[in-house]
């Protein structure tokens, strides 16, 4: 067996994906949650009903905990492409610096310095301008997941670009926002969130509803979060299968190795599950339940597409940019993806049995589901991370498709020492984070919403009718 990570470039990079993926943990939460608790509050701002403004602020405490780790957490993994990556942050800068110039001096600036306002505006601002000042920070977290997707995407699949003189440079910056791929990555990703979201405050609400407790307005809470669960369920496993078009036209490999395929077939069927046939020498499972066509209709559209095999892939990468391997690890993508679809599945069944449950006013007394609701709110998360892997690993060997090679990219002068030190030191760090936030999300989480002190209406002109 080798060892995890044997060179300075396989340690850089054990670096960036541990930062990363524990980054990631956070980001669609804080995307996700927003909008919900923004809903909340503009239900009371309408309503006047003053059960809304007690779940507003008992999700919107969830939310800033998830929002403070996130970006501690965010800023750690920027610092890394100057640190670790300078050959990389040197070739990119002139394409994969304006992206991330926006989404930190823009929508970063914006999203925080309107949920600070949020944070401290309960008694100094308007209802109506206090509720203003969320959803314009909602807008900015939004903006800044964009823009950092249209620089993962432009990785993915470069456009609007040019090399000169060993440089990425930059030649159309509407090609640039306008990725085909970064369209599909960025409405993928927003569904991602609002189902992580949306389960967060299902399974918390089922969790007060199993133990009787504020039953009237965790029921709210409940039917929000499934009037949001279902649709974006539902409509991630559109996407999601749509994405596959985009990543056949211009990462056959990815496509290809997330099932498996050595050889070209046309038909192409999907496996629900193989044993073996992961690696070159040994490219026939030994076992395997396929479903026929269907990874077809994925990657082409049609039943009866054509979907290149690894090898076949391989031997045209290696006339188009010349000899090596070009096969990233198989067994890693093949299973990425799975974990992905098949949580992905149990999500959308979760949303629409609770919808049914709901609608039938069943939902208090099915004690199994409700316990299984809560138990989903891990789904997204894994998920998530699944999708990640299979986005990022599939694209080895390559850190930037067709252009710029992951082992040519580390920093030269960062020595295996210092990076294996750092990567200590940030385990042990986000190992630590993580235990805090799970402490105070539980503790949060399992607390009655605050009582109001006084009555705390909008202003009687300000009311309209819900």
């Amino acid at each position: 067996m080798s060892p995890l990570a044997a060179t300075t470039v396989d340690l850089a990079r054990l670096q960036f994906a541990t930062t990363s993926i524990y980054h990631f943990l956070f980001v669609p939460l804080t995307l996700g949650l927003g909008p919900i608790v923004a809903i909340m509050q503009t239900r009371w701002h309408r309503t006047g009903d003053e059960a809304w403004l007690r779940l507003t602020k008992f999700f919107g405490t969830l939310l800033l905990i998830n929002f403070a780790i996130g970006v501690a957490t965010g800023l750690v993994q920027e610092f890394q492409f100057g640190m670790n990556w300078s050959v990389y942050s040197k070739y990119v800068g002139g394409v994969f610096g304006a992206p991330l110039a926006i989404e930190g001096l823009a929508a970063f600036f914006l999203e925080s310095t309107f949920l600070g306002l949020w944070i401290f505006g309960w008694d100094r601002l308007s209802p109506r301008l206090h509720l203003a000042t969320l959803w314009v920070a909602v807008a900015g977290t939004w903006m800044s997941g964009y823009f950092i997707l249209v620089a993962n995407s432009w990785m993915q699949h470069p456009v609007g670009s040019k090399v000169s003189g060993g440089e990425a440079q930059l030649t159309d910056v509407w090609a640039l926002l306008s990725n085909r791929f970064a369209l599909y990555a960025f409405t993928h990703t927003m569904l991602v969130a609002l189902t992580m979201g949306s389960l967060f405050v299902f399974g918390i609400a089922c969790w007060h509803l199993l133990r009787g407790r504020n039953v009237d307005l965790f029921r709210r809470a409940a039917a929000l979060a499934l009037v949001v669960a279902v649709p974006a369920t539902v409509g991630n496993m559109v996407v999601g299968s749509r994405f596959g078009l985009a990543t056949t036209d211009y990462q056959p490999m990815k496509i290809a190795s997330a099932e498996a395929l050595w050889n070209t077939e046309k038909p192409a069927g999907f496996s629900l599950f193989q044993i073996g046939g992961f690696t070159q020498s040994d490219q026939k499972p030994s076992f395997v339940i396929q479903v026929p066509k269907l990874l077809s209709v994925l990657a082409t559209g049609t039943l009866t597409g054509q979907v290149e095999g690894i090898n076949e892939v391989n031997k045209g990468y290696q006339k188009q940019y010349g000899k090596g391997n070009y096969i990233p690890p198989v067994r890693v993508t093949y299973w990425s993806m799975r974990v992905m679809a098949y949580l992905g599945a149990l999500m959308t069944l979760v949303a629409l049995l609770g919808a049914f449950f709901y609608r039938r006013g069943t939902l208090e007394g099915k004690v199994w589901f409700l316990r299984t609701a809560v138990a989903a709110i891990a789904f997204p998360y894994l998920a998530a991370t699944a999708g990640w892997l299979l986005t990022e690993v599939g694209r080895q060997p390559w850190i930037v498709q067709g252009l710029l090679k992951t082992v040519d990219a580390n920093s030269p002068s960062v020595g295996t020492a210092m990076l294996a030190v750092s990567l200590g030191v940030f385990v042990a760090l986000y190992a630590a984070l993580g235990v805090l936030d799970v402490v105070l999300m539980r503790r949060y989480a399992r607390l009655d919403p605050p009582e109001l002190e006084r009555a705390a209406e909008p202003p009687v002109a300000e009311l309209v009718p819900s």
